[in-house]
């Protein structure tokens, strides 16, 4: 499919990753078979879109297979970012990286994840096994960039300590929440925004990656009668609510009705304009969905309006 207007898709290069990676990345947690998802994916690609987010638990293993038969029947399996996740709570052990890596390079077709990430922490665990753990699987040619998601600074800070101070590769990607809805109640147990002064102090301090998942809050941004319906314990307005969160949405529909955008393109705007190298996970169903996403990808927001769309000023 061919959209009207098609923005570029951004691409940057990650520690430890070759090639290039698009800023816009699809999660694959959503469809159950190819015929599903197909047509969703192809357009996804022939938008200039080439990552994809999965994990070993998503579907209990049905998703990472879907994903592997697009890939091997579009031919792009070299060419794909996968962003391959695992050691989810509870096998969130060192131990449980490299069985689960086996079963998900085998699910997807590939011989090498460009990007893994481990899907939560587990602060029972000395932050350097896990570092020793990845470095294994780095040093027989399994995975490239390392990042940990639903991980705090300072564990994030104890792990590049840890891997600095011995020659390894680092977790050079946090991949928690950040939108501009503050997560107000975790939408999983376990997991972290990083949209909090102290977060966003550090990301810009460290210059780190992120790769933020429900980078649109799962739909808060969007008019409650176009909203794809969720499950009542992870819907928007359940997570995201709060008076903070109204007035930064007020302030995003605001600046689109001056930009001649939907107010969500504001949204996904801002993830894509901090100060330290930001990517977004975005969960189009629909190839609609994708359509009315890319405008985000045409506004330059600027330091001013980020900061104040954040509530952390009161003027643009």
């Amino acid at each position: 499919m061919t959209f009207a207007n098609k923005p570029s898709i951004p691409r940057v290069a990650l520690e430890g990753m070759a090639g290039e990676i698009s800023t816009l990345i699809v999660g694959c947690d959503n469809k159950n078979s190819l015929d599903e998802a197909q047509a969703l994916w192809d357009a996804w690609w022939d938008a200039g879109g080439n990552a994809f987010d999965t994990a070993f638990v998503y579907g209990r293993g049905l998703h990472e297979q879907v994903l592997g038969q697009w890939l091997r029947q579009r031919g792009v399996g070299e060419e794909a970012r996968v962003i391959v996740k695992g050691a989810h709570t509870p096998h969130c052990v060192p131990e449980a990286i490299a069985e689960q890596l086996e079963i998900s390079l085998d699910r997807l077709g590939l011989n090498h994840a460009p990007v893994y990430i481990m899907h939560r922490d587990n602060l029972d665990v000395p932050v350097g096994e896990f570092v020793d753990a990845l470095n294994a699987l780095v040093d027989q040619g399994l995975i490239g960039a390392l990042g940990g998601s639903n991980w705090s600074a300072e564990r994030f800070v104890e792990a590049e300590t840890y891997a600095s101070a011995r020659g390894l590769r680092r977790l050079s990607i946090l991949n928690n929440n950040l939108s501009l809805a503050v997560m107000e109640k975790p939408v999983w147990a376990g997991c972290i925004t990083s949209n909090s002064p102290e977060m966003l102090g550090y990301l810009r301090q460290s210059g780190a990656t992120h790769l933020s998942w429900s980078s649109q809050a799962r739909g808060y941004f969007i008019d409650e009668s176009e909203r794809t319906e969720l499950p009542a314990d992870t819907a928007p307005d359940t997570c995201f609510s709060s008076l903070g969160n109204e007035e930064r949405r007020r302030r995003a529909e605001t600046l689109a009705h001056e930009r001649g955008v939907k107010t969500h393109n504001i949204a996904t705007a801002w993830v894509l304009a901090q100060a330290f190298p930001s990517l977004a996970l975005i969960g189009p169903r629909t190839i609609e969905e994708i359509e009315t996403t890319l405008p985000a990808l045409d506004l330059d927001l600027t330091e001013a309006e980020v900061a104040w769309l954040n509530l952390e000023r009161e003027e643009r």
